[in-house]
């Protein structure tokens, strides 16, 4: 089990230069979790890949729903108060920090592509390409 942010979801789904490294830790771990928040950042994805002419409405949609069936059940809620310190000592979004909350409670590591979070959140916090070596 891994948490993995919105990115390496889109990565997964979405074909482009992150890709093969978002399958490959999909080969590694099938079993993705994230906080609810996914939902949200992944719509806007999605929309933002409208407005560049990358997907049609259709494709948004059916994306939506593929997202939504590999990550059916395995969404978690964190509590407020950890996602709060989290973000006030790390300098990170509470976004982000719902993702390494969820990480940190379970007990299990954390895939991003996110720069800052693998910085400030070393080891519990890891790269594609490090998770797949």
């Amino acid at each position: 089990m891994i948490v993995v942010d919105t990115n390496v979801i889109a990565y997964f789904l979405l074909k482009g230069p992150h890709t093969l490294e978002a399958e490959g830790v999909y080969k590694k771990d099938r079993d993705w979790i994230a906080p609810p928040l996914w939902r949200s950042e992944f719509r806007n994805v999605l929309i933002l890949s409208i407005r560049q002419a990358i997907l049609s409405l259709d494709e948004a949609l059916s994306t939506m729903d593929r997202a939504e069936r590999l990550m059916m059940g395995h969404g978690y809620q964190k509590d407020s108060s950890q996602i709060l310190r989290l973000a006030a000592g790390s300098g990170c979004s509470a976004h982000d920090c719902e993702f390494v909350a969820l990480a940190l409670e379970l007990g299990v590591p954390m895939v991003s592509s996110d720069r800052m979070l693998i910085q400030r959140f070393k080891p519990k916090v890891i790269s594609m390409k490090a998770f797949c070596s």
